[in-house]
Order: C-alpha cells, then structure tokens, then sequence
C-alpha cells in the first residue's frame, strides 16, 4: 500500500471513495482502546458509583454529540480537514487557530493513548512471564509502541480505515471477555474510600459529565474531517453521513468509556486504574487484553497522530504531512514519558480535559454556525490560498484574518477558562455557579452569541449554493 500524499489540499472527487459505514467503522474501531477506556474510570475515581458513573457519562456523550457530529458535513463540503475549513470563517490565516486547537487535543490524547495502554501492557507481560516493571522497560514499551503508531499515521488513511474495520470486530469481542472476566466482582457501589471529589453528589456528577462525557466526542471537533473529506458530496447524502457520524460517535465511545466503568467498580481502581485492571484479571485473560492494550492503543494513537501530522502540515505549508507526522510523533512520545514519570494521572487528565475542552468549544461553536450561514457551499480553491502561499481570495478579510471570529473565539475562550473546574485550577466565575463546572456551556454560548452578534448574516462569507434547501437540510 503506497503512502498518502494528501496533505491538507482538497481531496478530488474521484478519491473521495469513503461512505458513512466508513465513518462508523472508523469512530467505532479506532475508540475500542485504552485510552478511551480510562475515561470511563475517571467518575468512578471522583466517588461516584456506578449508575451515577452511567448517566452522568451518557449524558455528557450525547451533548457533546449534538454540538460535534455537525462538523462532520463542513469537510464534506470542502474536501479539506477541518481546521482547513474553518478559514471560511477565521480567515485563511484565522484557521491556524483551529490547527492549534487540533494539535493540542490530539497531542494530548495520543500521549493518554500510549501512555495507558503502555502501562497496562507492561503489568500484563509482568504477570505472564514476571518481566520488570522498572524504567527502562517502560520507555522500551512505549517506544514500541509509538513506532507501530508512526507507521500507520505515516502510511495514511487508507491503512489506518483497514486497521479500524478490523479492531472493530477484535476488540468487540475482547471487550465481551472482558466483562465475563470481571463480572464476579463487579459492584454498583462506589469505590470503598473514595468522598465526592468536589464535596457533593451534583457539582461531582456535573464534572464527570464534561470530563468523562462531553470531552470524548470535543475531542473530534478538529478529527472529523479527517474522515469526511474522502467522502463525496455527489454519492452520499448529508443526512447519511450526518446520521453515520452521530453512530459512530455515541457507539464509538459509549462501548469503551462504560466498559472502563464497569472494569473500575470491579478491580476498586478509585486511585489508578491500569494497576488495579491488571491485579484483578482472572488468568484466562491476560492474553487477550495484552492484546486489546497494543492493537487498540496503535489504532486509535495512529488516527490522533495522522491528524496532529495534517494540523502540522497546515501550520507549516513547506513541511510535507508524512514529515509533519514525524516530528509530532516525537513530541507526543516525550508527553508520554512525562505522562508516566512527572504526572500524577487523575489531576493530569482531568485538567487536560477541561481546560481543552474550554478552549475548543468556541470554535467548534462558531464554525457550525458559519457552516449555517454559508449554506453548506464553501468555495475550496480560497481556502487554499494560505497553503498556496499566496494571498487573496473571499476568505481573504484582512490579511488573512477574520478579527470579528478570532475575536469571539478568543472571548469564549477565556469566559470558559475562567469558569472551568479542575484539581489544579479554578476559575474566578465559579463563585456564580455554586463551584459547579459550566466552562463549556460558558465558553460556547460566549463565542457563539459574539460571532453571531458582531458577524451579520450579510456579510458570511461563502458561495452560492447549488442547492439551498438540499444545505439548509444538512443541521
């Protein structure tokens, strides 16, 4: 299989092969992992048991869902990633805010991805053949690691829709041993010692709703045009692929964050969840979760590294994406070791998780909106012209930038952060709201009402639509 060359350029139609039982194949098999699967420890290590654990987490993946799948129909539109997209909005240069916005989220997952699965195969190799759990046997594993993460971001989409399909069916069925495996002493009772991490049930149950629940699915509000921009416009409907995404999305982390729920009240993991999910494990299945901690951890790493290497590649036009790949690869490798030797895991994520989701929010916030007002109709060439390094174009504004955007997404922003809740930070807002944590509730109806407010419909830039009511149908 040759390598991609595509980098953030339009895709042709004539490439744009991918259908919508592409998209869940993909949202579905690449989340079976890991590193998705810790997320559902997180409200079991905050206090809460497992019903609580269950509702705060689907209710924060369903609202999150309803704000992220829309983004999905942009690429689809454009035949660009996402951060490409957003210059329609941000302006040709504006839309490095969305390359950033990317890289950060997917540097940080991917760096969670390794790390977690890392760790977890390490204590499994240790019980199986009594290997060391020192240093120098995590940095081999993890090196390892990454570089069968490399090559299939390297390689492209192509191999990594392969590698999903068949994680998709594998990791279904190991996940299945998996709760045979634990079901003995599974509990629904909170983890023994372990009070509400903010104090109470509802300021807990709400932090677990953003942190475990509604940052899965804004972790893909840069990733999903990935996927999109291979698919064509003339051959699959927008509700097809709309309907696709939001499948693939809620199965796609809902199956792994509850099986991490599940795993966690069974091992009484309040503190750490890869040690406890290793001790706990009946013999019979070591194997086959040294199995789900590598293959998933290098499918749904190679995913979040092919999307830090396109928002690179965007950042930096004279790098090429296979290049790009390269040197984030080594970046995320190095926050895995910090992940591991500097961090301590629950602070660290939940914080991560937060502070990112505060931050993206906005722009997810006012790039559906632009989507909106344009109609669905994007004109692909302007979009390119910051790639192109050349000037001009409807997505020109001023020098590239939409300040009016820029503006919104920077005064989101910093209402969100100044509203988040984390072990490390509090913002000064949450004096109104009780303690509880609305950042993004915040951040997103800020950004959204100031981009709406100071951008007239008028003046939203796009091109005429070939069919109207067809783009209007799309949201």
């Amino acid at each position: 299989m040759p390598i991609e060359q595509r980098g953030v350029d339009t895709i042709p139609d004539a490439e744009r092969t991918s259908g919508p039982r592409d998209l869940i194949s993909i949202l579905l098999g690449s989340n079976l992992c890991l590193g998705v699967i810790v997320f559902g420890w997180l409200p079991v290590s905050f206090g809460l048991g497992f019903w609580a654990s269950v509702t705060s987490v689907v209710a924060g993946t369903l609202a999150g869902t309803l704000l992220t799948a829309p983004l999905a129909l942009v690429s689809l539109r454009t035949g660009t990633n996402l951060s490409t997209s957003s210059g329609a909005q941000f302006g040709v240069r504006g839309r490095l805010i969305g390359s950033v916005v990317g890289l950060l989220l997917s540097l940080g997952y991917t760096a969670l991805t390794l790390w977690t699965g890392g760790d977890v195969m390490i204590g499994t190799l240790a019980r199986i053949t009594g290997l060391p759990d020192n240093g120098w046997v995590h940095a081999v594993v993890y090196a390892v690691l990454a570089a069968l993460t490399v090559t299939g971001a390297v390689y492209g989409y192509r191999l990594l829709l392969r590698l999903s399909k068949a994680l998709a069916v594998a990791m279904t069925a190991l996940l299945v041993l998996g709760l045979l495996a634990y079901a003995p002493d599974f509990t629904t009772a909170p983890a023994q010692g372990t009070p509400y991490l903010l104090g109470s049930f509802w300021p807990t149950w709400l932090l677990s709703a953003v942190a475990a629940g509604l940052s899965g699915p804004i972790a893909f509000i840069t990733l999903l045009g990935d996927y999109t921009r291979y698919v064509s416009p003339r051959r699959h409907s927008s509700r097809s692929v709309l309907r696709a995404t939001c499948a693939g999305l809620v199965l796609g982390l809902l199956v792994p964050q509850l099986f991490g729920t599940f795993t966690a009240l069974a091992a009484r993991s309040s503190l750490d969840y890869a040690g406890p999910l290793v001790a706990s494990s009946p013999s019979w299945y070591l194997i086959p979760l040294l199995l789900a901690a590598s293959a998933g951890s290098v499918g749904n790493a190679g995913l979040m590294l092919y999307s830090m290497g396109l928002d690179l590649d965007a950042i930096l036009p004279r790098a090429t994406r296979a290049r790009a790949t390269l040197v984030v690869a080594a970046v995320a490798t190095l926050f895995v070791f910090a992940g591991h030797f500097a961090w301590d895991a629950q602070s660290a994520m939940t914080s991560f998780v937060l502070l990112l989701t505060a931050i993206g929010t906005p722009w997810a916030v006012i790039t559906v909106i632009g989507h909106v007002r344009c109609r669905g109709a994007y004109d692909p060439d302007a979009l390119q012209v910051f790639n192109r390094r050349a000037r001009g174009g409807i997505y020109w504004y001023r020098a590239g930038w939409n300040l009016t955007a820029a503006a919104a997404w920077a005064t989101g922003a910093a209402v969100g952060l100044a509203a988040v809740s984390t072990p490390l930070y509090e913002g000064p807002l949450l004096r109104l709201t009780g303690g509880v944590d609305c950042s993004f509730i915040f951040s997103g109806v800020a950004g959204g009402l100031v981009y709406a407010a100071l951008t007239p419909r008028a003046d939203a830039a796009g091109v005429p639509a070939e069919n109207p009511s067809d783009a209007l149908a799309e949201l």
